[in-house]
């Protein structure tokens, strides 16, 4: 029997937060790399892709190295602002957003990569500035992929594990996560209580699927009749 539902709140927090962040961040990115052709695009996409096939444990040790007491971001936040990153809330939010925003760089990428240039250079040839082609028009567009990267990542947000227990760790009504509470209760023989968390997280990721999938249905009969 579960009598404490922290890590619940806490995967939903962090995979919310890390899912609008990587929005955020992920979208202007992906349309900036799949509209420019120079000879590092291939480069940077693979630096953008490699959390999507390293191991997660070897993120979190580029995270716990970047991060940590003594990494440069760990000795920035500390000397200027002292703050200790690891082993803290956001720290499972920044190991999310880490092993997540490929989901969506590449979703939404491959997406803006399908929208016609030719309709994009008509806008600029009647005005348009660089900002409202993107949100005007790409964005639309691109709307299909977009939602789906959504969806990605934050399925990916929740089942993180190996580069939050790295950076975050263990630590119970703090950064505990579904997934830590599912490893440790089998670590510790109680696997009632971790097939009880398996079964709420399974249910609660369906859940959203479903509600992604419906919503994104209904706005996809609304563009059909604007058209």
């Amino acid at each position: 029997m579960i009598t404490d539902f922290s890590p619940f709140w806490i995967s939903i927090k962090t995979s919310l937060l890390s899912t609008f962040i990587t929005f955020i961040i992920g979208v202007p990115i992906a349309y900036i790399i799949a509209k420019t052709n120079n000879k590092f695009k291939g480069f940077i996409d693979g630096i953008i892709t490699l959390p999507l096939i390293l191991p997660p444990t070897v993120v979190g040790f580029f995270l716990l190295i970047l991060c940590g007491k003594n990494g440069p971001v760990g000795l920035f936040l500390r000397n200027f602002f002292d703050v200790t990153l690891i082993f803290s809330w956001p720290a499972t939010v920044i190991s999310a957003i880490v092993v997540a925003f490929p989901m969506m760089y590449r979703s939404t990428r491959s997406s803006f990569e399908q929208v016609d240039s030719n309709i994009l250079n008509a806008a600029r040839t009647l005005g348009l500035n660089e900002f409202s082609i993107f949100y005007k028009i790409a964005v639309p567009l691109a709307y299909p992929g977009i939602i789906g990267g959504v969806v990605l990542t934050f399925a990916r947000a929740m089942g993180e594990f190996g580069a939050t227990l790295m950076l975050a760790g263990n630590i119970p009504g703090k950064t505990q996560t579904m997934p830590l509470a599912i490893f440790f209760a089998v670590e510790g023989g109680n696997m009632s209580q971790a097939m009880l968390w398996v079964i709420i997280i399974i249910i609660f990721s369906l859940s959203m699927i479903l509600i992604m999938n419906y919503w994104s249905s209904i706005q996809d009969k609304i563009l059909g009749r604007r058209k």
